[in-house]
């Protein structure tokens, strides 16, 4: 089962940086993707970025694009979000979350090159870390 463990969230100034790091476990080949998404209260789940799990592929959010950055560990199985020129409305609960691909009735995998959602099913989430950007 995979397990996901986020850390570095805090308190930044506009224009700040701050990077994030989730800590996996159970990340095997049954996962295609590992991504970051954020939330804010009373609105949806947004994707921030994601990538592929053999880091083929990377994709962002067009309100980060620039900005933040994906990388992953592979060895440690580490994922990371570096976060520069923060802004205010970055202030969100940030989570970590696995995907995978998304099945046909027979159990082939409905083939995708990328890592968004809905391509790519994220049922495993970690706990979230809180980032507050404020002056």
């Amino acid at each position: 089962q995979l397990q996901l463990v986020e850390s570095g969230g805090g308190v930044a100034q506009p224009g700040g940086s701050l990077r994030l790091t989730c800590v996996t476990s159970g990340f095997t080949s049954d996962y295609h993707a590992i991504g970051w998404f954020r939330q804010v209260p009373g609105k949806e789940r947004e994707l921030v970025s994601c990538m592929r799990s053999g880091g083929e592929i990377s994709q962002y959010g067009s309100s980060v694009k620039g900005r933040f950055t994906i990388s992953m560990d592979h060895a440690q199985k580490t994922l990371y979000l570096q976060m520069n020129d923060l802004r205010p409305e970055d202030t969100a609960k940030y989570y970590c979350a696995g995907g995978k691909l998304r099945k046909l009735p027979s159990g082939s995998f409905i083939y995708s090159m990328g890592c968004r959602p809905p391509e790519l099913q994220y049922d495993d989430w970690g706990q979230g870390t809180q980032v507050s950007v404020s002056s």
